[in-house]
């Protein structure tokens, strides 16, 4: 989801609502404490250098029970880091929110409620790893092919 796409439904909603991968609510008295722009230069594995531009959105939640982030003030921070940051409208956004540990999301919208989806690795240079996936095949058709060709003295074993 980008800035842009978040700004858009915040207009349209009286609540704001995260939901963790697990189907959990974010309490509702949550805050984002901090938007930010991450800016990432690196080399990956395969020796090609890479850049990525994100809007980071940082959710805390406290013992603050009277006080919930309307959407309008929402937008209106986002506004005012898309200024300040230079945060373009179609930056993607991640979200960080602690749980066990500090954990770094996608962010979605099923209509109802910003989802948090899971983040995962990827190498981006397998062309250059030698990383290929095996092909796969079912036992049915290994059973198969090894009574048609596989014949005592044949030396298939």
């Amino acid at each position: 989801m980008t800035l842009a796409e978040i700004k858009h439904v915040l207009t349209e909603k009286k609540l704001i609502t995260f939901e963790l991968p697990n189907g959990d609510l974010v309490p509702s008295h949550f805050h984002v404490t901090e938007i930010g722009k991450i800016e990432k230069k690196f080399i990956d594995c395969g020796g090609v250098f890479r850049e990525e531009s994100k809007a980071s959105f940082q959710l805390w939640e406290a013992d603050d029970y009277n006080h919930r982030l309307h959407p309008e003030k929402l937008v209106e921070i986002i506004n005012l880091s898309e200024e300040v940051l230079n945060l373009e409208e179609n930056a993607i956004i991640e979200v960080e929110y602690q749980a066990e540990t500090i954990g770094k999301y996608d962010l979605e919208y099923d209509g109802n409620h910003f989802l948090l989806v899971n983040k995962f690795t990827s190498c981006l240079a397998e062309d250059q790893c030698g990383i290929t996936e095996k092909p796969k095949r079912s036992l049915k058709e290994l059973s198969t092919r090894a009574t048609t060709d596989c014949k005592p003295g044949s030396g298939c074993c």
